[in-house]
């Protein structure tokens, strides 16, 4: 069935081999256009902010993309073999009521943090552009990237692939304008006084800003045929995310060097005016565009986390109209939230939220992952995850029991402005958290595995049909 033209029906459902189309190559558009946007921009200023400087700010970025993105696009290669939702996927691992509270609601969390940031700087671009109020610019935004989201799969990976080439030229803009501002100098570049506490904590929010994409990557590739190999999934997702993550955030980096005190938006044209102010106003505007984007990612998933944590408390039958409620929904949520933070305040509740929002997922991508490559090994029956008295259980205390003890050895690393942690007080502020977490989970759920009766379930797994089946033309190509 095309989807091309009319709204998609499916939301947490599994996408029959009938429905599964499209190539590999098609994930390249979203996962890069997904960073060209001005909140990638900002993670970049934010991350500035922090003392280590140009040089090394931007050697912790190369760093931390890198790492985030590995885990991240593992996930997105789960969505063609499995042909399902990231998170309804965590119900093997969390149980199914029990991935509702613990990954769900995070990942709620995840989309309402991102997306009101989204809003904050949409509207302040629409302001800057137009003149037209920010709150007033944010619904103008949102609405447009509402209807995208109701529409769904197929045109989000369509809007995207046009998307690729304009932006890539606007992305050409910036830089060029950002390397002839008179305010990056070369001297700008030279390595100061190493400083690890800021570095570390540049690498954690670079990491994080993609390792947030975790929770609905394979969203986006769950309507791949089963066939496609792993290894294309992970390259195209994996190189494209990474590049542009690297010359998105990079610039923010930049573009912070120049106005360290100014929102992004300000910061971002003061950096461009080198080139005049027509110059500044496009690449403005080619950021918002990519924002939208952004947001329509953003509101698809939020959309789909609600039904999900809906449906592990009351059934639900997927539907369009569900997916109209959940997205209004999230539209509401946000637009208050961005009227109570406002933008003078953006700086603030941006690097935090992003900081918290790690911490909360590195766990779960450690669970997922390992679950899924080293003990499941991709062997999963559909049926059995939607149900509540399935083989998988209500509560899946093992891959709860490791999220908690991943999340308790990573506190005393930790370091934000309301919190530091004991141990990385004594470590200077050095936040260490993401290199404890992920192999302490990781490991405390392989221990924890090794209970499973993954012989009955693979029993289940080869009467049911789809997955073994599906699994062995998958493994065949990689």
């Amino acid at each position: 069935m095309s989807t091309d033209r009319t709204i998609e029906r499916r939301s947490i459902d599994w996408i029959p081999d009938a429905e599964r189309h499209g190539k590999p190559i098609s994930l390249g558009g979203i996962w890069f256009v997904g960073n060209v946007n001005l909140t990638a921009m900002a993670t970049g200023v934010t991350a500035f902010s922090l003392g280590a400087g140009l040089f090394w700010t931007v050697v912790a970025a190369v760093f931390g993309i890198a790492f985030g993105t590995f885990f991240m696009a593992f996930h997105s290669a789960q969505g063609p073999h499995l042909g399902l939702p990231q998170l309804v996927q965590s119900r093997a691992q969390f149980g199914f009521r029990g991935a509702a509270i613990t990954v769900w609601i995070a990942a709620l969390i995840n989309y309402v943090a991102y997306n009101t940031s989204d809003a904050l700087l949409s509207g302040a671009a629409m302001a800057k552009l137009t003149g037209i109020p920010s709150s007033i610019g944010y619904l103008i935004a949102a609405a447009i990237a509402s209807v995208v989201a109701l529409y769904g799969y197929a045109w989000i990976h369509k809007i995207n692939a046009w998307l690729t080439a304009p932006l890539i030229a606007v992305m050409m803009l910036i830089t060029a304008a950002c390397l002839m501002s008179p305010n990056v100098s070369a001297a700008a570049w030279r390595p100061t006084a190493f400083q690890m506490a800021p570095f570390m904590t540049v690498f954690v929010i670079m990491a994080g800003f993609q390792i947030a994409w975790s929770p609905y990557v394979s969203d986006y590739s769950r309507y791949l045929p089963a066939s496609t190999p792993v290894r294309q999934t992970f390259n195209w997702t994996f190189w494209p995310c990474a590049a542009s993550g690297l010359w998105v955030l990079g610039i923010g980096v930049v573009v912070g060097s120049v106005a360290p005190s100014a929102d992004p938006i300000e910061a971002l044209s003061l950096a461009t005016g080198s080139l005049g102010p027509i110059v500044s106003w496009i690449c403005v505007a080619g950021l918002l565009v990519g924002l939208m984007s952004c947001m329509v990612l953003n509101q698809y998933g939020g959309s789909m986390s609600m039904i999900s944590i809906l449906d592990s408390f009351r059934p639900i039958t997927p539907s369009r109209r569900i997916r109209v409620l959940t997205l209004a929904v999230m539209f509401l949520i946000v637009w208050l939230a961005s009227q109570f933070i406002g933008i003078e305040r953006f700086n603030a509740f941006y690097a935090n939220a992003i900081v918290f929002l790690t911490y909360l997922f590195i766990p779960w991508t450690a669970v997922n992952l390992v679950d899924y490559f080293c003990v499941r090994r991709g062997q999963y029956s559909i049926r059995e995850i939607f149900r509540p008295d399935g083989m998988y259980g209500r509560w899946g205390w093992r891959g709860t029991t490791a999220y908690a003890a991943g999340l308790l050895a990573m506190t005393p690393f930790m370091v934000t402005a309301p919190y530091v942690g004991f141990l990385a007080r004594d470590l200077g502020s050095v936040d260490f958290s993401i290199l404890v977490g992920l192999p302490v989970s990781a490991v405390v759920y392989l221990v924890l595995a090794r209970t499973l009766d993954l012989d009955a379930e693979r029993r289940v797994v080869a009467a049911e049909g789809f997955v073994s089946r599906l699994a062995d033309n998958a493994h065949a190509t990689t």
